[in-house]
């Protein structure tokens, strides 16, 4: 089986692995497999390396994780008037099973998540890029951000006996340019020592609001695994992300990261760090000297 063929097979695989749990009610590794098929999808369409794809077959791929994204915010947003419900999803099976040999229109009309390039951590240090570049611009000045496409926020794990779950209110981060920053939202993830995820990574929604040199987000996230079932070493990593119109892609600003020891109710100020994202914390570098922070609060639910 050529390599081409493996990969429809897997994507094929995970399709069908999200809409069983779907069809089950098992939402949160429902939403998990659909991102997850969504970020490699785009992946492809993004990517600049030879493909044996065609440009109208990516579009196609574009248009398809368009949708998967849609039926995980409706899974997300129970109020939600115009979902995108399971059996639509369902009539795009034979589109990714059979995207070399497709060729009709797209059932749905949607557009393709917007081709902006998603960078792997440190990935945009290659490209010798000057944070203060987009300060000129003037970009980013309105008080409100624009609309972007929704969040990746999963909802709060069921309760277990004798066992704690972990909300984090992300309130606000302090950066000397906030007022340039464009759509600029926050990925959360848990990692291991090794840097391993432990978690499925959430993405927030775009910023609320920016005052002086905050940006505001007042969002909860719910971490999804029992704090007693983290092991010992693991952190919680947060890494801010913003886009760079002149260069085209969405790219990590800073990290911060919250370790075991720190888990407790209430309010925590933790320090900012330059990119690339360390997962390891082996080099850390401090973002600035001035008393800028991310500031969160922590809600510790116990059965």
């Amino acid at each position: 089986m050529s390599d081409v063929n493996k990969t429809i097979q897997k994507w094929h695989a995970s399709f069908t692995k999200g809409t069983d749990f779907d069809s089950w009610g098992q939402l949160v590794e429902a939403i998990d497999e659909y991102q997850i098929l969504a970020r490699q999808l785009q992946k492809e369409v993004q990517s600049t390396n030879p493909s044996d794809f065609t440009e109208d077959q990516k579009k196609t791929l574009g248009k398809f994780a368009t949708c998967l994204e849609m039926r995980s915010s409706a899974l997300q947003c129970t109020q939600s008037q115009e979902e995108f419900k399971l059996e639509d999803l369902k009539k795009l099976e034979i589109i990714i099973k059979s995207i070399l040999t497709y060729n009709k229109d797209f059932p749905f009309d949607v557009q393709p998540v917007p081709l902006r390039r998603i960078l792997a951590p440190g990935e945009e240090e290659n490209l010798e890029v000057e944070e203060e570049e987009d300060a000129a611009t003037g970009a980013g000045s309105p008080e409100s951000f624009p609309n972007r496409v929704p969040g990746t926020l999963l909802p709060r794990l069921p309760s277990e006996p004798r066992m704690s779950l972990l909300t984090i209110k992300i309130d606000k981060i302090g950066l000397k340019d906030a007022g340039q920053c464009i759509d600029p939202y926050m990925t959360v993830s848990v990692k291991d020592l090794s840097g391993i995820d432990l978690n499925p990574v959430q993405d927030t929604p775009v910023a609320t609001r920016k005052e002086d040199t905050y940006i505001h987000f007042s969002v909860d996230i719910e971490i999804q695994r029992h704090i007693e079932r983290l092991p010992k070493g693991a952190a919680i990593f947060f890494e801010f992300k913003h886009y760079k119109p002149k260069k085209g892609f969405t790219s990590t600003k800073c990290f911060a990261f919250m370790e075991m020891d720190e888990i407790k109710p209430g309010p925590i100020v933790i320090e900012l760090y330059k990119k690339p994202t360390d997962f390891k914390r082996k080099k850390l570098q401090l973002l600035t000297k001035k008393p800028l922070y991310l500031h969160l609060h922590q809600t510790l639910h116990k059965d």
